[in-house]
């Protein structure tokens, strides 16, 4: 006996096999945000939930809750609404609203009084981070260490980097620092931040002082990673966390948070 081959297109019975296209991820030309909502999810470093980032009007990234809770039931101060993919610090008339992480984090102690309904979801979020440590699937961040250890030839492992005017603590070292723009396989890009063939920046000692919105820290100078010399596109690419290639095409959607 030979079996016989189906058909790609039908089931084991005969019946047409119903497939769907793939559609491919896709940023519209008139979005604010270039951040695929693939690349939004993830979970606290404190807790073990479930967050989603959305970036803001300034571009600055911030945790929000992934359901949406009534807007009768959450103060005035923490109801966000979503407009384009940007989080914007206000209610938008409807029954219900958005509210930051930070809000319902059962780890943060709350800034703003809080009703028995947030109290209510603040609880659901604990006991979940309780099963998810005892099952093994989270384990609590450790206290950061006043120093971070040294990496390659004695640098740290989290750099501060000034470019735009700004300072910006780095997630991981230098070198290591991966372009956040999506492939045409829908893979994240592979390749670093810090090209060879780009210009370099230069460490150097610069002054703790705390700049506009910064804390004080408690140092006299600190090692910092200076691109402020290096042309706007250039410290731009950076901010972006491009490489070069994905910086000259602006099209391309992220797939990852910018660090």
């Amino acid at each position: 006996m030979h079996p016989n081959p189906l058909s790609t297109g039908r089931h084991w019975d005969g019946s047409p096999r119903t497939t769907h296209p793939r559609r491919p991820l896709r940023v519209a030309a008139a979005s604010p945000s270039r951040l695929l909502r693939t690349g939004q999810s993830g979970r606290c470093r404190r807790c073990g939930n479930r967050i989603d980032f959305y970036q803001r009007a300034d571009q600055r990234p911030i945790a929000m809750h992934p359901a949406e809770l009534a807007t009768a039931h959450v103060p005035v101060s923490c109801r966000w609404h979503l407009s384009s993919g940007i989080a914007l610090p206000h209610g938008d008339g409807s029954a219900w609203c958005r509210i930051p992480h930070a809000v319902l984090c059962p780890e943060r102690t709350p800034t703003a009084p809080v009703g028995p309904h947030i109290q209510a979801v603040r609880r659901q979020l604990a006991v979940r981070t309780r099963r998810l440590i005892d099952t093994g699937v989270f384990t609590p961040a450790p206290a950061a260490a006043c120093e971070p250890p040294a990496g390659r030839a004695g640098r740290p492992t989290r750099p501060i980097v000034q470019l735009l005017l700004v300072r910006y603590l780095a997630e991981t070292a230098l070198e290591d620092i991966r372009c956040v723009a999506q492939t045409r396989q829908r893979r994240r890009c592979p390749h670093p931040v810090l090209a060879p063939h780009t210009t370099q920046g230069m460490w150097t000692l610069l002054p703790a002082s705390p700049q506009r919105g910064q804390l004080t820290l408690p140092a006299t100078l600190m090692a910092v990673y200076d691109l402020s010399r290096q042309p706007y596109t250039e410290q731009l690419r950076w901010r972006t966390q491009r490489c070069p290639a994905h910086a000259a095409t602006p099209g391309a959607a992220d797939l990852a948070l910018a660090g």
